[in-house]
């Protein structure tokens, strides 16, 4: 039986109006074969979210290069458990100091790509990190 495809959102949350990584990151995973939703710029914690659970991810990929990630990240991982959907995997790129990963890892972020990450690299940390994605039996396919 052939696996499903990885599904990802790519995510800006907050202020922050620079998007051409997450623009780039996009691209990249799904050019290795991954299904990727782009939220646009500007987006709430709760409309990540609730974008997450109504496309049934996998994985949240956050870009984030304004310093609100002190704030918007915990808010995120928070409401992702509010609603069930804790299980989603988050990941995080872009401007974060290296004092912040520590304490972004333990409120539940499960890695952190800086600023010269590969896309290779990404691309394999993902796969790893989710495995094949077994096909659900007939009639729970997400495909319809």
């Amino acid at each position: 039986m052939p696996g499903k495809r990885i599904r990802v959102l790519i995510a800006k949350p907050g202020l922050d109006g620079h998007d051409r990584g997450a623009k780039v990151i996009c691209r990249a995973l799904r050019d290795a074969g991954m299904e990727v939703v782009y939220t646009g710029l500007r987006r709430t914690p709760e409309e990540i979210v609730n974008a997450a659970i109504q496309e049934d991810v996998d994985l949240i990929g956050l870009s984030i290069l304004s310093g609100a990630h002190p704030v918007l990240f915990p808010k995120i991982l928070k409401l992702l458990k509010e609603k069930g959907a804790g299980d989603i995997l988050v990941i995080a790129g872009g401007i974060i100091p290296e004092k912040d990963i520590p304490r972004l890892k333990k409120a539940g972020i499960r890695k952190i790509f800086l600023p010269g990450s590969s896309t290779e690299d990404i691309v394999a940390w993902i796969r790893e990190s989710l495995g094949p994605k077994k096909k659900l039996p007939q009639g729970l396919d997400r495909e319809k």
